[in-house]
């Protein structure tokens, strides 16, 4: 089965947030804390993950372009709103966090980084589903952190992963018909790298020290692409 590994890692995601659903009666101090030390955690997690560029201007003009972009078509009150339409047809809520966090912040969190696009070209090419196996697996614990605090929109990320990676699966055939192997390696760096800068950001918004619109930094990915392309054939 093509798309074992990326079934797997939505299968993760969804049980991981019913689990971390337990744990929401915890105190709101303790609650807090957790959160301090999730938004911790990821800003870590998307600085280690920009280190991996070779080309940092690449990545601050991806960001600039791709903010730029995103703003103008308003790309974060659209997921925002897709997310508050989910809420809507869902039993209403006394308190907490609205489904459009969990869902915008896990939806940026389980598709920004290499393992979603390596891991899904293995799956396409060799039929191999190790490494989204164990994305799955860092997921799964992922979203039970992230579903005790931010509520059950973590599980609706599940959704753009599957149609995120398993897109990149059937069309991983083509892309190494015409795309170099070591063009394709250039992108997932300077694309993770981009990638980690989001993350960070998401970090620091669930810390409370800023309220960054994440998702308009998302176009930035598409212009890494662009960028990348050209330096490579320059």
């Amino acid at each position: 089965m093509i798309l074992f590994g990326s079934v797997f890692n939505v299968l993760t995601i969804v049980v991981g947030t019913l689990i971390g659903r337990f744990l929401h009666g915890i105190p709101e101090r303790m609650k807090e804390t957790i959160m301090y030390g999730i938004g911790l955690a990821v800003v870590t997690i998307g600085l280690q993950m920009t280190f991996e560029s070779t080309q940092i201007v690449i990545v601050i003009i991806s960001i600039v372009i791709g903010a730029i972009i995103g703003e103008w078509v308003d790309l974060d009150q659209k997921i925002n709103r897709l997310g508050q339409w989910i809420e809507g047809k869902l039993p209403a809520r006394k308190e907490g966090p609205g489904i459009a966090q969990g869902f915008v912040t896990g939806t940026l969190i389980f598709c920004v980084g290499s393992m979603a696009i390596i891991g899904a070209i293995d799956s396409g090419l060799r039929n191999d589903h190790n490494v989204l196996v164990m994305k799955g697996i860092l997921d799964g614990f992922t979203s039970i952190i992230l579903s005790s605090t931010l509520g059950i929109g973590v599980a609706f990320s599940a959704v753009p992963v599957l149609l995120y990676q398993g897109s990149i699966t059937f069309l991983s055939t083509f892309i190494s018909r015409f795309v170099p192997d070591d063009l394709l390696q250039f992108f997932i760096s300077e694309m993770t790298a981009t990638g980690g800068l989001m993350i960070a950001a998401i970090g620091l918004n669930l810390i409370g020290l800023t309220k960054m619109r994440v998702a308009n930094f998302i176009p930035g990915i598409g212009v890494v692409a662009i960028l990348v392309t050209i330096v490579y054939a320059f």
